[in-house]
């Protein structure tokens, strides 16, 4: 199995993939060892000393005035982590949650911490084992850390909570531990709020919506080309002089993606001539949702450069309060502010909403017999007897106008806490559990726009009969798209399986394969 080796100087986005989704194990380098330790030292040397130092020997948040007998500050460490599991609601996905450990092992790496090697090494160990703490919905307002869902999985550190075990049984977090010879931490000063004070829920699942989007940018790209093929649309808005003279990176690429998808089509701009029996509908330009749509996927390919960006930095940083510096001075700070990700969470999720409101557009489009160009009405088998995709598009529009409720920012709200002591925080954690949601329906909102499109490809094929129709990557993705088990044309069956199988095709990436078998890769 692929092992991440975790250094001082931080993590990439593919390790925190590899980890989270891949099962990766994980393993501290012995740099990241030495660093952990000597850091340690400067924490231990001030636990013995005279002078008052936050988090090593006082009390924390509003009651950080109170000095802490050394007598009492394992039981102070203890009490923060146990106090703070104070999470409800469901649960979040596993995946999440190893993202998050992860991540915090990587801030435990990187030396500025103070905790012990034996901290880490033990959430490493609790990694590598499969078991997943048990993380609830609710709890973070993205500032002083993700505090409960970090919490709640510091608890398991210390054989306490619950946890999944890898049959994905969830049990007594001890029972997890000892099964897989795993001894719980007893933590020291310092090491419960080393634990809990970072960023590190709203950033794993900030990389992990990149990685979604890359996808889904193309696989919208590739929608939107076979509808203007299907909408015998015009190619000639995609040409690259036309986007250079406006030269958004993003807005190139999405064109470029459509071109080469368009190569060899025999239906772009037929209905100029109506050649082949179809009557002449001389068309100026299309709509907007066919000839922009470059400029609005291109506008949220380059939000996810930014938000990438983002990401990038912070998975260069080190997110504690306090911090212990290399000079030995152990200094309160800010960093655990979720504000730089909670934006781009929110940014993403305005381009997300967007991006499905065009598509369902064309699929509108697609459906309506007045506005489609010759196409039955529905894409009905038999209109008047079945329905076709009228209910589809229902279903699609349902999504995008939920997307667009979750397209509101949640980073421009703000709720005192913690006595007025943390009075603004970022809930970038909220902006990041629901770009997650509107991740997932715009998979299900191009996946409908998929299906219509193929559908209207194949009639057109049927309809015109002469030659060569529909373009190479067009005909390769009608192929896989009926091999995966989304019906026809030619039938009047079409089901809620249908779109579930279509929604698959995009989710997991076989739409986007399926086209590059013909295009090579695209953007």
């Amino acid at each position: 199995m692929h092992t991440v080796v975790v250094e001082p100087s931080g993590a990439g986005a593919d390790d925190v993939l590899a980890v989270a989704r891949g099962g990766a194990r994980v393993e501290l380098s012995p740099a990241a060892l030495d660093g952990i330790a000597a850091a340690r030292k400067i924490v231990d040397d001030l636990a013995g000393g005279p002078d008052p130092v936050y988090g090593v020997s006082t009390g924390f948040g509003a009651l950080a005035v109170r000095h802490v007998d050394p007598a009492l500050r394992g039981r102070l460490q203890h009490s923060l982590v146990v106090s703070h599991a104070a999470g409800m609601g469901p649960r979040v996905e596993r995946e999440v949650v190893r993202a998050l450990m992860f991540l915090r092992l990587k801030t435990l790496a990187s030396g500025y911490t103070g905790v012990r090697p034996v901290v880490a090494e033990t959430m490493a160990a609790v990694l590598n084992a499969g078991i997943t703490p048990v993380v609830h919905e609710y709890g973070s307002l993205g500032c002083s850390g993700d505090l409960a869902p970090l919490a709640h999985c510091a608890q398991v550190l210390m054989g306490e909570g619950e946890a999944e075990g890898p049959d994905g049984t969830v049990r007594p977090a001890a029972e997890l531990l000892a099964e897989a010879g795993i001894e719980p931490v007893v933590l020291r000063e310092k090491e419960g709020l080393a634990l809990i004070n970072g960023t590190d829920g709203m950033l794993g699942m900030l990389v992990m919506a990149c990685a979604d989007l890359e996808r889904l940018f193309t696989s919208a790209d590739i929608a939107a080309a076979l509808t203007l093929e299907a909408l015998m649309g015009t190619e000639r808005v995609l040409a690259p002089e036309l986007h250079a003279v406006r030269p958004h990176p993003g807005q190139a690429a999405s064109a470029g993606n459509m071109r080469r998808v368009l190569a060899g089509s025999g239906l772009t701009g037929r209905h100029q001539s109506g050649i082949d029996g179809l009557p002449a509908a001389p068309r100026v330009q299309d709509a907007y949702s066919v000839r922009c749509a470059p400029q609005v996927a291109g506008a949220g390919r380059d939000t996810l450069a930014h938000a990438r960006l983002v990401a990038e930095r912070e998975l260069a940083a080190a997110v504690d309060n306090p911090l212990v510096l290399p000079d030995g001075r152990v200094e309160s700070n800010g960093n655990f502010h979720g504000a730089p990700v909670g934006y781009v969470l929110d940014f993403l999720a305005v381009a997300v909403a967007d991006l499905g409101s065009i598509s369902e557009r064309r699929t509108d489009r697609l459906l309506d017999a007045n506005r489609s160009h010759g196409l039955p009405p529905f894409l009905a088998h038999d209109p008047g007897v079945d329905s076709g995709l009228m209910i589809a598009q229902y279903t699609q529009a349902a999504l995008v106008s939920e997307n667009k409720r979750l397209a509101v920012p949640a980073s421009v709200d703000s709720i005192p806490s913690s006595a007025m002591q943390e009075d603004h925080v970022s809930m970038g954690w909220s902006a990041a559990r629901k770009l997650r949601t509107a991740i997932g329906n715009l998979t299900r909102i191009v996946a409908v726009e998929l299906v219509a499109a193929t559908r209207a490809l194949e009639i057109r094929e049927n309809t015109l009969g002469r030659g060569p129709v529909l373009s190479p990557a067009a005909r390769a993705v009608v192929a896989a798209v009926r091999g995966a088990g989304v019906a026809g044309p030619g039938t009047d069956r079409f089901t809620a399986p249908d779109l579930a199988a279509a929604e698959a095709f995009v989710g997991q990436g076989r739409l986007v394969a399926a086209a590059e078998g013909v295009t090579g890769p695209l953007a």
